[in-house]
């Protein structure tokens, strides 16, 4: 895969809290795991959020129901992937 391509997926939010600090946080040092590109918004639309600012993903506050639209890309960016839905299907690892 080269640095140009871009994958896009989502996941809903399925933790009763939705995107609060504890998930933002895992969230942002997840993907500051990886050498990708990795944004997320609320809408397929945007706005699109840098996942490695912790403070930039804080102030997204998406609720429980909500949908994480994904793009990264880079050199790990299908682990990247793989991983950042992960995290989101297993509820942060809370519930």
């Amino acid at each position: 895969m080269t640095t140009t391509e871009m994958l896009t997926d989502r996941a809903e939010l399925t933790n009763l809290a939705g995107l609060h600090a504890r998930p933002a946080v895992k969230l942002t040092q997840l993907a500051k795991s990886f050498t990708s590109r990795i944004e997320f918004a609320p809408s397929p639309d945007g706005p699109w959020t840098d996942a490695k600012s912790p403070v930039k993903v804080m102030r997204v506050k998406a609720p429980m129901g909500a949908h994480l639209h994904f793009r990264i890309s880079g050199a790990d960016a299908a682990e990247a992937m793989d991983a950042v839905l992960a995290l989101v299907r297993a509820k942060f690892g809370e519930d």
